[in-house]
């Protein structure tokens, strides 16, 4: 398959998942100062994502609702939208203000996410194309150079209200370049067999599961290597936001590999072996005591998490009925985004109470439960059910 044709057949929701990751590299490579100039504890700040998470599963309940009514203005409205939603922390000064942000800004990342990935499994129905993991990667690529380029801004002296405008403007370009001037709706197919009367709710959870392990893991790396990095191992400032920066460049790189890897090996042996590294990683984050061993976890941990949400999306789509992919896969994003917020409030938490390396410690036991929903779903494949 021809990168540059996935990438022609799939350019809307690919430069949305590049807005969504250049956004999310800023916003965790500056958690350390949002979180300073909120006055914000760890258990606090943890809170304040459980928010992000409400928002996140209101928007996903609701998002094949607004793909029907926005139709092939979605994702530039969308994208649109989240430009503007992303300034808000600039005014979180306070505990109280920063909750009502983090709710805004998971719905508004939250709708284009779903909403773009749920563009994505229409697609690769379409064209009979592995698109997820490319796509993905556009994400990660994206978050790590803008994880990166907040670490130089930040090592400069930018502050919040000079940084996120910055990023906010190619929001709005990556925006425009998502227009899908040629989008087709979904179509029904004459003498296509009826889609079930309920919905694979088995194949649904297990999915979920798979997401919510690895939002958790991949996003509470995220939202707080950089502030373990300086606070724990004594980082200077900036230097904590390479965490977040060499998450995201090592996961653009293995959801690359993962396009080959997905056709080769099949779906449930890739996330399978995925969650084992991912399990690793988050051993040797919590046990590391320099920066270099550290950043070898986050490099570990990247692997692990790089393919597991595209290839399960993809997996998704494979197993239900194509007149129920869009409910199907954002009822699994609402078991599973959680874990995209959950994941760094669970790590508030713990650290609250026994510090950041605990937190780590339970990531890692977490994200062991990815193994068996992979077998089960194999076993349900297999079987025929």
């Amino acid at each position: 398959m021809s990168f540059v044709n996935a990438i022609r057949v799939s350019r809307g929701p690919l430069v949305s998942l590049g807005a969504i990751g250049t956004y999310w590299g800023a916003f965790a490579g500056m958690v350390p100062v949002i979180k300073a100039q909120a006055g914000a504890s760890d258990l606090q700040f943890g809170s304040g994502l459980i928010f992000a998470a409400l928002g996140g599963m209101l928007a996903m309940y609701v998002a094949p609702k607004v793909s029907h009514v926005l139709g092939r203005f979605l994702l530039p409205s969308l994208g649109i939208v989240m430009a503007f939603m992303m300034q808000l922390p600039i005014f979180a000064h306070s505990v109280m203000t920063l909750y009502p942000v983090m709710f805004i800004l998971g719905a508004s990342m939250s709708s284009l996410d779903i909403n773009a990935n749920m563009r994505l499994s229409q697609l690769e129905e379409r064209h009979g194309m592995h698109l997820m993991n490319l796509n993905h990667a556009m994400f990660s690529l994206c978050f790590g150079v803008s994880a990166y380029g907040v670490a130089k801004m930040r090592q400069a002296g930018f502050d919040v209200a000079q940084v996120l405008p910055l990023v906010g403007l190619i929001v709005l370009v990556f925006s425009a370049l998502s227009w899908e001037k040629e989008w087709r709706a979904f179509e029904i197919i004459e003498g296509q067999e009826a889609a079930p009367s309920s919905l694979p709710w088995f194949f649904i959870t297990m999915v979920g599961v798979m997401l919510f392990v690895s939002f958790l893991g991949e996003n509470a790396t995220e939202a707080w290597s950089a502030l373990f990095i300086e606070r724990e191992l004594g980082g200077a400032v900036g230097e904590g936001s390479y965490g977040p920066a060499t998450l995201g460049i090592v996961m653009f790189l293995v959801r690359m590999a993962g396009q080959f890897l997905t056709e080769k090996l099949g779906e449930e042996r890739v996330v399978f072996w995925s969650g084992v590294f991912g399990v690793i990683g988050s051993l040797v984050m919590a046990s590391a005591q320099t920066q270099f061993v550290a950043l070898l976890g986050i490099k570990i941990s990247a692997i692990g998490m790089a393919v597991i949400v595209p290839t399960a999306n993809s997996l998704l789509g494979k197993v239900v009925h194509r007149e129920q992919r869009a409910i199907a896969i954002s009822r699994a994003w609402i078991i599973g985004f959680t874990g995209f917020f959950v994941g760094p409030s669970l790590i508030g938490f713990i650290s609250h109470v026994w510090g950041l390396r605990v937190a780590f410690f339970v990531v890692a036991i977490l994200i062991a439960a990815i193994l068996p929903a992979v077998i089960a779903v194999k076993r349900r494949r297999a079987a025929g059910v």
